[in-house]
């Protein structure tokens, strides 16, 4: 409360303004970035078009077209001179919906996106947390095994798992979207759990934690309430940055063969069929191509404005 001197002499007393908290904060200035707003807007978008493709899809993305053009099965685009009616985009070299294969795709990779980081979020705040807090030999333990696993190559440790467990069920289950979770979340992890105990140890000696010490408050529940929120921040930004890079990887292997199995329709899978006939139907390597581009954009940019509103001395 301020207080304020009137022109007769007298003392007044100013309301003062409500306090705003962390989160509702930072989502003030979250708002104020026109690009982290375009940004969620086009990842909502392409939500409502994953959630929304059995429904608003114009073809089954499997379904091979016997319409004949030429000989083949491949049909131009609507707006083309040949086009049909009912095929806006299309159809591939094997006779399928292009435009429905992208809605379809759209599943793939935004379950590639969040589904692995989800499950890292999960692995790598359990490991960094009790690292950090526990410290002696925990923390070296743990540490060890990350530093292991963060020695292997990223690209080369995909392709080692998904090549090593091609010929599994789990491969076969799905079109292997679950082993390319598996694959994405073995080698994640290990940048989250860095930042969670380096988060953990700059705060297990604050006041706050010793406050909760002294009140008998076990060592579980200070790390659940009192340091997991308190490093929930970094985190998020942490898995909006993370989000864009398994989107990519999961269209390039898609692209050389070795991600989610046909008929199952990806972007990166779409790019590839399309390369068959890219002099004479390049929408069917740019328009998937702009898709994985759109997306990622998006969440970099988006990580980008979580950044700097869940900092405190950036100010919009």
């Amino acid at each position: 409360m301020a207080t304020r001197t009137t022109t007769s002499g007298e003392i007044t007393f100013d309301q003062a303004a409500p306090a705003r908290s962390l989160w509702s904060d930072a989502l003030r200035r979250l708002m104020r970035n026109k690009m982290a707003v375009a940004s969620i807007v086009v990842i909502l978008f392409f939500i409502a078009v994953a959630v929304s493709a059995p429904l608003i899809a114009p073809h089954d993305p499997t379904f091979q077209s016997r319409i004949r053009n030429g000989g083949g099965v491949e049909l131009p685009p609507m707006w083309a001179a040949d086009g049909k009616p009912g095929y806006l985009l299309g159809t591939d070299v094997s006779g399928r919906d292009v435009l429905s294969r992208i809605m379809y795709g759209a599943q793939v990779s935004l379950s590639v996106g969040f589904i692995p980081m989800f499950i890292i979020l999960i692995i790598g705040t359990i490991v960094g947390m009790n690292a950090g807090f526990r410290g002696g030999w925990v923390d070296s333990l743990l540490m060890r095994v990350t530093d292991i696993t963060y020695a292997f190559p990223d690209l080369l440790f995909l392709l080692i798992v998904i090549s090593a467990l091609r010929d599994t069920p789990i491969a076969s289950f799905l079109g292997g979207l679950p082993l390319m979770f598996i694959a994405l979340s073995l080698i994640g992890w290990v940048g989250v759990a860095r930042l969670v105990r380096g988060q953990v140890l700059s705060l297990r000696e604050k006041e706050f934690v010793e406050a909760a010490r002294s009140i008998g408050t076990s060592n579980g529940q200070i790390m659940m309430r009192h340091l997991l929120p308190n490093s929930l921040a970094p985190l998020i930004v942490s898995a909006a940055f993370g989000v864009p890079g398994f989107i990519l990887a999961e269209s390039f292997l898609s692209y050389i063969g070795i991600g989610v199995r046909p008929p199952m329709a990806t972007w990166g899978g779409i790019i590839s069929d399309g390369f068959a006939s890219i002099n004479s139907s390049p929408h069917l390597v740019w328009v998937p191509a702009t898709c994985i581009g759109l997306l990622t954009l998006s969440f970099t940019f988006l990580g980008d404005g979580l950044r700097d509103a869940l900092d405190p001395r950036m100010k919009l």
